[in-house]
């Protein structure tokens, strides 16, 4: 894992964890971007572009590396790109981290690849289902801002990305915690000061 921030990026892993296993296709995950959500995003619309071009190079490199072998997932948040999913050797895991850090404008990479067999469509399916669980319950505690983080799941494990503070951190981790069917957390996070938080607040206009 490279890592170049100049705020603390924490990887974290909470609770215990299940694997299962099956088959299912090559996917780079990603979001498209609302207006809305692209204002309130605490990313620069800049890097909220970038991140979604970022995604789809790194989808083609994978391809490009792996075939259909496999079934491989890339996130980019702020240019940081989680990797997940799972590959049949240590050699495919290291190609395909090596195939993301090639692609332009990628500053550091999370590889949570697992060597084993693919996922199913069912387990993806529940995985999709959890993702939509978390985010419900990060808009229902109505005290942390849910669209500051961006949840990836696999396998019953929810990875959290964003640019929050240490304490937005860790309700955020307590919350999805509390999710039935989530097996295990992990922060994939750009941890801010407080007073980094403050200055990203939008500025009152001069009278």
């Amino acid at each position: 894992m490279t890592l170049s921030f100049r705020t603390t990026v924490v990887i974290g892993a909470i609770a215990a964890s299940a694997a299962l296993t099956a088959c299912a296709p090559l996917v780079v995950g990603g979001a498209m971007l609302g207006g809305t959500l692209m204002a309130t995003d605490r990313r620069t619309s800049g890097a909220q572009i970038e991140d979604q071009a970022i995604e789809l190079k790194a989808m083609n490199r994978i391809r490009e590396v792996m075939g259909d072998r496999g079934h491989v997932s890339a996130t980019s948040y702020n240019r940081m790109v989680l990797i997940t999913g799972e590959v049949q050797s240590d050699a495919d895991k290291a190609a395909v981290e090596q195939a993301v850090q090639r692609v332009e404008n990628v500053r550091s990479t999370v590889n949570e690849l697992q060597v084993m067999g693919a996922s199913s469509l069912t387990s993806r399916s529940n995985d999709a289902i959890l993702t939509s669980k978390v985010k419900a319950s990060f808009v229902d505690a109505k005290d942390i801002f849910a669209n500051s983080f961006k949840v990836v799941t696999e396998r019953g494990t929810v990875y959290l990305m964003g640019r929050v503070t240490e304490r937005e951190a860790n309700r955020a981790v307590e919350i999805t915690r509390g999710v039935s069917g989530v097996q295990r957390v992990v922060r994939v996070l750009e941890i801010l000061t407080e007073q980094e938080l403050a200055d990203l607040a939008p500025k009152a206009p001069a009278k």
